[in-house]
């Protein structure tokens, strides 16, 4: 695969388990007196798409004209599910039912999940006639179909859509689940990960010529084109009903979160297929969805991959890297995040600091020296210039946001740049939890924007003095004096 094929004409439809991924987050501080289990103090709700509706999601991260068939509850839940999937650019096309729009829920502290609560009934009831009849009717509208299997009963009659998928020639995938592989007979590619698949064929013992035969016969018997395993750590296996085998090794070189990387995989694999008509297109769909896979477990929760993110791990690659890997230098808040979860898995310590740093001068670069000496990594937050506006003045900043950033950069002391919009870095301190919070000046614990999560957390507070006789005022003020002069 030399490059990464635009996707914004692909037209996908995602049918499956919709489900509302749900995760509370906070501090923990304490053990229950009643039980031995920690005590979180719940600081943040988000909800998030889950199941096929996560699928769809992905989809249109890549840029992909992507579609949601699928059944939900008249409930608050499927009311949020459908605004969260909305507002990441899918069409809702699902449809409702008496039954309670599944949840699952994750407690999380300090970015680790404590425990999952699923909430959920059978839905098979409702996969009838009718619903066959109301996803088949948004068939003919796409190029791939795409289903996604969680057991939960939407695709009870799952074979009724695979033949209107092949009466219509249109190419359909699908994430099975459990050990009944022929329910999914006629479908054009099947994605199990290794545990599932030897569920079906048997112990492989990660044995790529074992792999290799049991998918071909697997083809042979239902009827597929071809079978994808995903193999973990062990990368992935595409066997067509005839060809040669393609074994891609792993791309990632940290694992922080496999939750929903099955469904970064068959996305991009159905993106791929939808956007390339060559005699290769399911050999660069298969590396395309390694690629995908390399990425999306290096990031916490449910996510996504985006095409540019696809674009610079090729690139990557092309020099001979495993994956993307971001060492130091300004980020945004999501690959910072990866980052951090990165330096944290090795053991090392994390230093947090912002500021508007709109002249950079000998008092900055003093205490910035002295908290990089605190800990392995100094991230260093920065005001983006509209807040800068906001909290001193219409004639501020001198120097815009890249500029700041690209100096703070420069420095040795300094590992990660990042830049925030509020007024205060408060949440963004938040997301990172690091295990020390500076500030350079004349300031209490008590006055400095994030303290007390972090003290919450377990973490540190510090105020380090600047070198006497510098600040940004009364560099303006010397400035100002001379040209008047």
């Amino acid at each position: 695969m030399s490059r990464i094929p635009s996707f914004t004409d692909a037209k996908i439809l995602v049918i499956g388990d919709v489900m509302l991924d749900r995760f509370w987050r906070g501090a923990t501080t304490r053990v229950s007196p009643e039980a031995p289990v920690p005590i979180v103090k719940i600081e943040d709700v988000e909800d998030r798409p889950g199941g096929a509706a996560n699928v769809a999601v992905n989809l249109a991260a890549l840029g992909v004209k992507a579609t949601l068939s699928g059944l939900a509850g008249h409930d608050e839940d499927a009311r949020r599910l459908r605004a969260a999937v909305e507002a990441k650019g899918v069409r809702w096309s699902v449809m409702p039912c008496p039954a309670d729009t599944i949840v699952k829920l994750r407690v999380l502290s300090r970015n680790q999940q404590l425990i999952r609560m699923d909430f959920e009934g059978s839905l098979e009831d409702y996969g009838d006639d009718s619903f066959i009849q109301y996803a088949s009717n948004l068939i003919a509208e796409h190029d791939v179909v795409l289903l996604s299997d969680y057991a939960k009963g939407t695709l009870a009659r799952v074979e009724a859509l695979i033949a209107h998928c092949n009466a219509l020639s249109v190419p359909v995938l699908v994430d099975p689940k459990g050990d009944k592989f022929e329910r999914y007979r006629g479908a054009t590619l099947i994605t199990p990960n290794l545990s599932e698949f030897e569920a079906v064929v048997g112990r492989c013992e990660q044995d790529d010529a074992r792999i290799s035969q049991y998918a071909r016969e697997l083809c042979e018997a239902y009827d597929f084109n071809a079978v994808l395993v995903t193999r973990s750590e062990r990368g992935m296996t595409l066997q067509t009903r005839e060809g040669a085998p393609l074994h891609l090794s792993a791309l990632a070189r940290e694992v922080f979160d496999v939750t929903g990387a099955g469904d970064t995989v068959i996305s991009a694999m159905a993106a791929g297929l939808a956007s390339d008509a060559s005699d290769d297109s399911l050999e660069n769909s298969t590396r395309l969805a390694n690629l995908a896979a390399g990425l999306v477990v290096g990031k916490v929760g449910t996510a996504t991959v985006t095409r540019d993110e696809l674009e610079g791990a090729l690139s990557s690659a092309s020099l001979g890297d495993s994956a993307v890997e971001i060492d130091s230098g300004i980020v945004d808040e999501d690959d910072l995040l990866t980052s951090v979860n990165r330096h944290r898995a090795k053991g090392e310590r994390i230093v947090m600091t912002n500021g508007c740093f709109d002249i950079l001068h000998p008092g900055h670069v003093t205490y910035l020296n002295d908290a990089a000496k605190l800990a392995d990594v100094l991230i260093v937050a920065v005001n983006d210039d509209a807040s800068v506006v906001r909290l001193k003045g219409a004639d501020r900043p001198i120097n815009p946001l890249h500029a700041r950033m690209s100096v703070l950069a420069g420095l040795r002391s300094v590992t990660y740049v990042v830049p925030f919009s509020e007024d205060t870095p408060a949440r963004l301190i938040q997301a990172i939890s690091p295990d020390l919070l500076v500030k350079g000046g004349d300031y209490a614990v008590s006055d400095i924007a994030g303290h007390e999560h972090v003290l919450e957390t377990g973490g540190e507070v510090i105020v380090l003095d600047f070198l006497p006789g510098y600040s940004t005022t009364s560099t303006l003020e010397r400035i100002n004096k001379s040209v008047d002069d």
